[in-house]
């Protein structure tokens, strides 16, 4: 990371205060109050989500900066709830995040990581070398599609990351 901070595991007693990360974040795109609420359950970092999934959290001089988390399963591995703190974005942190991730999914031998993106993100996700693939109907919003990217992973240098949000 570019400023002083750490990437570890996330902790379960975390879930709130990663969840109030999650939409200081998804609000930085501009989205309004309304869009927000609707948001909010899939928004929500739970223990059990936690639990489910491998979580990181990023931290600078102490205090949570981020969060990534991968899923699982069916033999399809997924980025979920990479976000930043607004005011750390453009900083280095998502880049540590996405580095971890991906330099964990290298070691499983995952061969293919999927996101179904924030519109606002897709160009972040872009100049990580995913590849739009589709389009997949919003969890929280009727009648919105979000982009569905995919990165083939191969062994090799991690690619450089913008901060995810």
């Amino acid at each position: 990371m570019t400023q002083a901070g750490q990437v570890r595991t996330a902790r379960s007693d975390e879930a709130g205060a990663l969840t109030e990360l999650a939409l200081r974040a998804k609000a930085s795109w501009g989205y309004d109050d309304a869009f927000m609420a609707a948001s909010r359950a899939e928004l929500t970092v739970t223990p059990e989500r936690m639990a489910a999934w491998d979580f990181w959290v990023a931290e600078v001089e102490g205090a949570l900066a981020g969060m990534i988390a991968l899923s699982q399963a069916d033999g399809r591995a997924a980025v979920e709830d990479f976000f930043v703190e607004p005011h750390l974005q453009g900083r280095g942190v998502g880049a540590a995040l996405m580095a971890v991730l991906l330099a964990t999914c290298r070691a499983r031998g995952v061969p293919a990581l999927d996101v179904d993106a924030d519109p606002h993100a897709e160009a972040i996700y872009l100049r990580l070398g995913f590849t739009t693939v589709g389009q997949t109907p919003s969890g929280s919003i009727p009648g919105r599609m979000l982009p569905r990217m995919e990165l083939r992973l191969a062994p090799g240098a991690v690619p450089d990351a913008e901060d995810g949000h």
